[in-house]
């Protein structure tokens, strides 16, 4: 907490010197959604350079004046916070003068500039992130308010930690871990009793796009039990994207590469190739939209799929058919074909990426 009030203060102490010579203030932040300022690592999946293009926020130019006074404002909020030990979320913050922040995303946008800007965790900020994902399986831990939290023995779905870094003493059997990109799918093998039937596992779900809790128990879990992590998506671009954020991470969130990123994590299905084998027929598969052309387009491009062969394979397949497919569409073979044909062959035969 030291660390973060003296890196506030070496902000203000700046803004203060600026006042003191009669210049405008002005904040430096990186900026976090260009490509330039992106590395690709495989051992830490995407991540910001050392030296990255940066964009001045002035406090005399009256397109960014009103974003400089928000970025102060939240700061001394997080200052507050931290000095007095507690937490709040970015609704919290945004809840607390809607008239001033006009929008949620304005507020989230400035705590991920604040948290790029000081080189500090959001969550050692005292943010806490509302959290949408789940988690179930073979799982016991204990929250941080000594909560005792037991998966194992129960269809029972616990919400995703809002505090993940709190979390202690974890015990797991599980011998794999399967992130689900979507509910209905989660459910469905929680009701078939996946994560006992095959052998001990764990399942997490982001519900979509995964926020930032969802993404770092996904780490958390794997450093702790060393185990492997499969993704189970939808045969689509948007699906590709979801296990690309988890294995490599965001442009984003780069600058937080570390905590957030688990780049063994391997692409079980829904494969396009897939679809092939198992003849799935064209008229249950959905066309492709401009915007999904666009999105595959755009990942083709992506450094990390050129150090995959076998995923470009994958992506040159859905896009010379032009047709994307949900992981429901295997209910035309049978109302049970993924957990009970589909899932088991691919864990003990190897078919994934």
């Amino acid at each position: 907490s030291s660390e973060v009030l003296e890196a506030i203060e070496n902000v203000i102490e700046d803004v203060l010197k600026s006042l003191a010579q009669k210049k405008a203030p002005v904040l430096t932040v990186a900026n976090r959604s260009d490509w330039r300022n992106i590395q690709f690592k495989d051992s830490i999946g995407l991540q910001m350079t050392p030296h990255c293009t940066t964009k001045q926020i002035r406090s005399d130019c009256p397109r960014s004046a009103q974003r400089f006074a928000l970025m102060l404002k939240i700061l001394s909020m997080i200052y507050k916070m931290v000095q007095s030990n507690t937490y709040a979320t970015k609704r919290d913050i945004y809840y607390s003068d809607t008239l001033l922040f006009g929008s949620q995303s304005v507020v989230d946008n400035i705590v991920s500039d604040i948290s790029c800007m000081l080189k500090i965790p959001r969550r050692s900020l005292h943010i806490l992130s509302t959290t949408k994902g789940f988690v179930a399986g073979n799982l016991r831990y204990t929250e941080e308010d000594g909560t005792v939290v037991n998966c194992t023995f129960s269809a029972t779905v616990f919400t995703v930690p809002s505090n993940v870094q709190g979390i202690k003493n974890l015990i797991s059997h599980a011998k794999f871990m399967l992130i689900v990109e979507k509910d209905a799918t989660f459910q469905r093998l929680l009701d078939d009793d996946f994560c006992n039937k095959l052998s001990p596992c764990i399942m997490i779900t982001g519900r979509g796009v995964p926020d930032l809790n969802t993404r770092l128990l996904v780490r958390k879990l794997w450093d702790t039990f060393q185990i492997p992590v499969f993704t189970l998506m939808d045969a689509d671009p948007h699906g590709i994207e979801i296990t690309c954020i988890y294995k490599y991470g965001s442009v984003s969130m780069s600058f937080e590469a570390h905590h957030l990123t688990v780049p063994s994590i391997k692409w079980l299905g829904l494969l396009p190739s897939d679809l092939q084998r198992l003849n799935i027929r064209k008229d249950v598969m959905i066309p492709f939209t401009k915007q999904d052309q666009n999105k595959l387009a755009s990942i083709q491009k992506r450094p990390y799929i050129a150090c995959q062969p076998t995923w470009k394979r994958e992506l040159e397949i859905m896009a010379a058919s032009k047709l994307k497919a949900e992981i429901q569409v295997l209910t035309t073979l049978s109302s049970d074909y993924l957990s009970r044909v589909y899932l088991p062959n691919k864990l003990q035969f190897g078919g994934w990426l």
